[in-house]
């Protein structure tokens, strides 16, 4: 090992432990625990044995790690469904449980945070075209994750 290697040598049981620990500070999806064996220095084979030891004790669960990221950006960061997807699939989570995490979201909560979104939005631009005032809301939603089609239809009747 040299000067400059970050990575420390650890034993298989320290970084069992050590990532059981990772796991039960907050939920975690596989490919997380994955990148943190890695970077331990551990080869396919002893991580793979990590995370399904991690899944049958229960400390890693897909479908809890989903609901509690898709619910927690949606009500603390406000981000739209596209976001939390795209995010989701950065971390390598299936289609089906990304489906069954927006279930956390109710359709009248996520249009009631949309609403709020644009009044505020454009309130916070003033003396400005209407034309551009919107553009500059509709890109401000857009990225945030929402549905462009959504955000266009909400922002058509405003002046």
């Amino acid at each position: 090992m040299n000067a400059f290697d970050k990575t420390k040598a650890i034993s298989f049981e320290d970084a069992k432990v050590k990532v059981t620990s990772y796991c039960a500070y907050q939920e975690r999806c596989q490919q997380e625990v994955r990148d943190k064996l890695y970077g331990y220095g551990f080869h396919r084979n002893e991580v793979e044995k990590i995370v399904s030891y991690l899944i049958t004790e229960g400390f890693i669960n897909e479908m809890r790690f989903v609901r509690a990221y898709a619910g927690g950006k949606f009500r603390i960061k406000k981000w739209g469904k596209v976001r939390i997807a795209y995010e989701l699939k950065l971390r390598k989570v299936s289609e089906a449980c990304i489906k069954k995490g927006f279930e956390e979201i109710s359709e009248e909560e996520y249009i009631l945070t949309l609403n709020t979104l644009i009044n505020k939005k454009f309130a916070s631009l003033k003396g400005e075209n209407t034309l551009i005032r919107k553009k500059k809301v509709a890109d401000y939603i857009i990225n945030k994750g929402y549905e462009r089609a959504l955000v266009w239809d909400r922002i058509k009747d405003y002046r």
